[in-house]
């Protein structure tokens, strides 16, 4: 078992942090379907964004269960530090700090893995949020700005001396962006160089390929990112398989109907119907990459703007339903 300070994780399986995909709808829907926990997608230390409406939808944890995870971004030691403060006095159970997006509107602005590069900065923000709150801060970053330059090991000793209590690795640098495959040899040696808890991340999308990245890392959890994204089951699959050995079968037809039905209209009610719908679009896309009719109904569903179209087409694909145009088939499977 994991546990991160004084909080103890329910499994060592966590959900990674995305930018406009760890939303709470999708959170909720990983952790009722096996993820250990999940950190909310980034939310920026400015305060001055701190009314708008997507940060406060990123803040927003009504109903989501234990541990409360927030993930803070910026660039300043004092304004994440004052971050933290606010995030923990609305529930924050653990702070996460965010060192390794690789995204340019990020990274331009000195936050997220540019930060990898200014150690002695790294070493300031670290200490300031860590002494900031009374709940544990973790750390998510890469391995270093370039392959040229993997400074993990450094960062991850400075982060246990500034009192951070876990530190999730993805196997990539910061230009490596997402191409490439993740290598956890860095993972490694870190885990062998500090004594708090190491999650590997980077391309684990299978039970099979966690067992093999848990053995060969020795980390203490591991974190699943993209191959999450529509196949949220995979955290129970993964769990199972570490636990037992063996592999659960995947879910029947019935089975991924109600969950995505379920997270459809989860999206419908945090979002509201015209940006739910939109959200949604993503997510369905991602689910539909499991059948071999998967981008023909794609192309058709992204084409719907109202939520009563857009569950009448789900409802039709999964029942097998013949192929018309999607404004069509949706008005036909709601009519009746």
């Amino acid at each position: 078992m994991l546990r991160i300070g004084p909080v103890q994780m329910p499994n060592n399986v966590a959900l990674a942090p995305m930018a406009g995909v760890t939303d709470r709808p999708f959170r909720q829907l990983c952790k009722r379907l096996g993820a250990g926990f999940a950190p909310s997608e980034m939310v920026t230390a400015d305060p001055s964004l701190r009314s708008s409406r997507k940060t406060r939808q990123r803040m927003n944890h009504d109903g989501e269960g234990a541990p409360i995870i927030v993930q803070i971004a910026g660039a300043d030691p004092e304004q994440l530090a004052e971050a933290a403060r606010f995030n923990v006095d609305q529930g924050a159970q653990i702070i996460d700090i965010n060192m390794g997006c690789p995204a340019k509107k990020v990274c331009n602005r000195m936050a997220g893995s540019a930060l990898l590069a200014d150690e002695a900065l790294v070493g300031r923000i670290l200490e300031a949020v860590s002494t900031a709150v009374s709940v544990p801060v973790t750390l998510k970053t890469r391995t270093g700005p370039a392959p040229s330059n993997r400074n993990a090991l450094r960062i991850a000793q400075i982060a246990e001396q500034s009192g951070i209590q876990a530190l999730a690795l993805h196997g990539r640098t910061r230009v490596d962006m997402y191409r490439g495959e993740a290598e956890f040899e860095t993972v490694r040696a870190v885990k062998a160089a500090v004594s708090i808890p190491i999650i590997a991340n980077g391309d684990i999308d299978s039970p099979e390929r966690a067992q093999e990245v848990l053995d060969f890392t020795g980390a203490d959890g591991i974190m699943i990112g993209r191959a999450a994204q529509g196949r949220p089951w995979i955290f129970r699959e993964i769990v199972h398989y570490l636990e037992t050995g063996r592999k659960l079968p995947p879910p029947d037809t019935e089975e991924i109907r109600a969950i995505m039905l379920e997270h459809l209209e989860n999206l419908y009610r945090f979002y509201g119907e015209f940006t739910g719908v939109r959200i949604a679009r993503k997510h369905l896309g991602w689910y539909s990459r499991t059948r071999p009719d998967g981008e023909s109904w794609r192309k058709q569903v992204v084409r719907l703007s109202s939520a009563r179209e857009q569950l009448a087409l789900t409802e039709a694909w999964l029942a097998g339903g013949h192929w018309q145009s999607a404004g069509e088939q949706a008005r036909e499977v709601v009519a009746a």
